[in-house]
């Protein structure tokens, strides 16, 4: 399995999308100069019957995709047009859909797509973790698909990005940032108490030192009194010396099976990375699939996931309680964020990133701001 150091694993590995807002934000900070990305080799999609499919995201795509029968191919692929040439400000591409009353529901029937293309459509191009959008307003919807084909258009194998040697490059990335600013971090420092002041946070305490603040962020672990159980994720690690079958040899990809391709509730995930990435030994693979718990029997809820990896090495399972901040942290200044879902990608993760910046800002993040991309951040 080669040297010790050659191997850099998350437990909670997530991809980043090419032109998400994350993407926007980590350029924003100047972190970006300090962390190098490389694409995701590959998107896929799982449908009924055991088959992974490349998720189409163009038109092109639509017409050759084996997901669906040809007429379903003609329909899907008039949908993404409609979806690319949306313009706001021009009602001749609008097709008689009011994107502010219409419900996602009502666009799939006006394009006559089928429940399987709507599956897919949902959950590996929007993105949604449940069908509940579905009787949402469709804006929001066809702007996370159009964010995927632009995410796609812009590195050409998928949408998504992955920091070479792991997302442990991002938090070593702030620390030299934060350095240059005159920051300090302390690593490995007990947390003892978040010391409060007629309900307002003052400081955190580490043994006899005390560092005075104005505000904390911080995770669920830290202030158990202050978060709620919604839930669990299940994962499970799995170390493999090929890659993931039926992916044309990906040395790195994701694989999302819609909740009602395998008779769930929620979706199931399949992040797999490898030596390109240089987070494993020349020749390895690391594989986590991940899902909400919804049985009684956690490690079985993952097998559809785990049944698409072929021979696994070895695997690490683990179920992790789902918290979230019962108050807004207004008051106390104390602003926490909610775990890690079973995605594995960070769009949640990143609205949760914007929710605590407008709660500790009292206003919305301004994107307007950010001025390069991550090309030109690399220049």
């Amino acid at each position: 399995m080669g040297r010790g150091r050659d191997w850099n694993v998350d437990l909670i590995p997530k991809f980043l999308m090419a032109n998400g807002k994350l993407v926007s934000l980590l350029i924003h900070t100047g972190v970006t100069r300090y962390l190098e990305f490389k694409s995701v080799e590959g998107s896929y999609v799982y449908k009924q019957g055991g088959h992974v499919h490349k998720v189409p995201a163009n038109e092109k795509e639509a017409l050759s995709t084996s997901l669906m029968g040809m007429f379903e191919k003609r329909r899907f692929r008039k949908f993404l047009i409609f979806v690319q040439e949306y313009d706001e400000n021009n009602p001749s591409t609008h097709q008689g859909i009011n994107v502010k009353t219409w419900t996602m529901k009502q666009v799939y029937e006006k394009f006559g797509l089928d429940q399987n293309t709507a599956d897919f459509t949902g959950h590996a191009l929007a993105l949604h973790r449940d069908d509940e959008y579905q009787n949402q307003i469709c804006e929001d919807t066809l702007k996370r698909i159009r964010l995927y084909s632009d995410s796609l258009a812009r590195y050409g194998k998928s949408p998504y990005l992955y920091p070479l040697y792991g997302l442990g490059e991002l938090p070593q990335g702030f620390a030299r940032l934060s350095a240059i600013y005159g920051g300090t971090y302390m690593l490995d420092k007990p947390s003892d108490e978040i010391v409060m002041e007629n309900g307002k946070v003052v400081g955190v305490r580490s043994g006899e030192e005390t560092a005075r603040c104005k505000m904390v962020v911080c995770d669920p672990s830290y202030v158990t009194d202050k978060v709620k159980k919604v839930g669990q994720v299940a994962r499970c690690i799995c170390l493999m010396n090929h890659p993931v079958p039926n992916t044309k040899d990906s040395l790195s990809c994701q694989i999302i099976i819609p909740q009602h391709q395998v008779g769930r509730h929620a979706d199931i995930y399949v992040a797999a990375v490898s030596y390109s990435h240089q987070v494993a030994s020349k020749g390895w693979f690391i594989a986590m699939v991940s899902t909400t718990v919804e049985t009684s029997n956690p490690e079985a809820e993952l097998k559809p996931g785990l049944d698409l990896l072929g021979p696994i090495e070895e695997k690490f399972f683990s179920v992790s309680d789902l918290l979230e901040p019962v108050d807004d942290g207004k008051e106390s200044q104390v602003f926490v964020s909610a775990s890690f879902d079973a995605s594995t990608h960070f769009e949640t993760t990143c609205l949760d990133v914007l929710d605590i910046y407008k709660r500790a800002m009292g206003e919305d993040f301004d994107f307007t701001k950010v001025k390069h991309t991550l090309e030109e951040e690399h220049e």
